[in-house]
C-alpha cells in the first residue's frame, strides 16, 4: 500500500496506526486521514490499545500547506489542534514507536500519544524556528510539560535536534530500542499493558490529565472517587478473584 495512506493494521486487541511517510502530503490533509482513523478506532470496543508508528523506518513525513493568511493559519492550527486532543482522550492506552526524524507534527503527534518509545538512533526536534514560526498543534504546550520550561525553550529556540539517548534523559521518550526490534519491542510492551483492566486504563489516565494542572487536594479528591468506582466494575472483582485463585485475570472493561 501507497506510503501516503494511513491505515490501520489489526492484530488481536491491538490496532497498528501506520502513519504516511511521504513528504508530499500537507498538513491538513494528513490530520484529516489521523482524524478518520481515529473515529474509527474509537468505535472499536474490541480493541484494547494503539501502537502509533511509520512507514518505511520514518515515523512520520509531512509537507507544507504553503503560504497561510494568519486567519488560514489560526484555522489550520484549531483544526489539528482538535484532531490531537481526539487522539489524547481515545480512552486506549495508545504508544508511539519513534523511528528516524520526529520532528514538526510528527512529534506534535508523538507527544499527544500516552507515552513514546524509539529507536536509539532517532532524532527528536522542532525545527520550526528557523522558518519563523512555531508548532501549532499543541506542541510547545505539551513539550514544556513533559520535559520541563527551561529544555522545552532550548529545544523550541534552537531548532536543533537532539539525539535519542538526550530525549530519554529528559523524558520526552520511556525507553530505547534498537532499530532491528523496535516495533517488535514496542508491541510486547504494549501486549502487557492491555492485560490490565480497560477501565482502570481509561480512568487512571483520565486521573493523570485531569490532576497534572490542578492543587493535589482536588486532585487527590479526584483520585479518591476513581477509586471508589473501581469497585463497582466487574474487572474490579475478577481482578481480586484471580489473585486469590493464583490465576491470570481475564478482564472485560465493565
Amino acid at each position: 500500500m501507497s506510503e501516503k495512506a494511513c491505515r490501520i493494521e489489526l492484530q488481536g486487541s491491538i490496532a497498528w496506526l501506520r502513519l504516511p511517510g511521504s513528504a508530499q502530503l500537507s498538513r491538513r490533509s494528513f490530520l484529516e486521514m489521523v482524524r478518520r482513523q481515529l473515529d474509527c478506532l474509537a468505535a472499536h470496543d474490541d480493541v484494547r490499545g494503539v501502537l502509533v508508528c511509520g512507514q518505511g523506518g520514518t515515523f512520520c513525513t509531512v509537507g507544507s500547506d504553503g503560504p497561510l493568511t494568519p486567519p488560514e493559519a489560526a484555522r489550520l492550527a484549531g483544526f489539528g489542534q482538535s484532531v490531537l486532543f481526539s487522539l489524547e482522550a481515545l480512552g486506549k492506552p495508545v504508544v508511539a514507536a519513534l523511528s528516524g526524524e520526529i520532528t514538526g507534527l510528527g512529534l506534535e503527534l508523538a507527544l499527544a500519544c500516552s507515552f513514546a518509545v524509539a529507536e536509539s538512533s532517532a532524532r527528536f526536534g522542532f525545527p520550526e524556528i528557523s522558518q519563523g514560526r512555531l508548532p501549532a498543534f499543541g506542541g510547545t504546550q505539551r513539550l514544556a510539560r513533559l520535559v520541563g520550561r527551561s529544555v522545552a525553550k532550548q529545544m523550541l529556540f534552537s531548532g536543533e535536534l537532539i539525539p535519542a539517548d538526550e530525549a530519554l534523559r529528559v523524558r520526552l521518550v520511556n525507553r530505547l530500542f534498537a532499530p532491528a526490534v523496535l516495533e517488535q519491542e514496542a508491541l510486547a510492551l504494549l501486549q502487557r499493558i492491555c492485560t490490565r483492566s480497560p477501565l482502570a486504563l481509561r480512568v487512571g489516565a483520565e486521573m493523570v490529565e485531569a490532576g497534572y494542572d490542578i492543587d493535589l487536594k482536588t486532585a487527590c479528591l479526584l483520585e479518591r472517587d476513581a477509586f471508589a468506582l473501581c469497585f463497582a466494575s466487574r474487572d474490579q472483582k475478577e481482578g481480586m478473584d484471580s489473585f486469590l485463585d493464583k490465576r491470570e485475570p481475564q478482564f472485560s472493561g465493565d
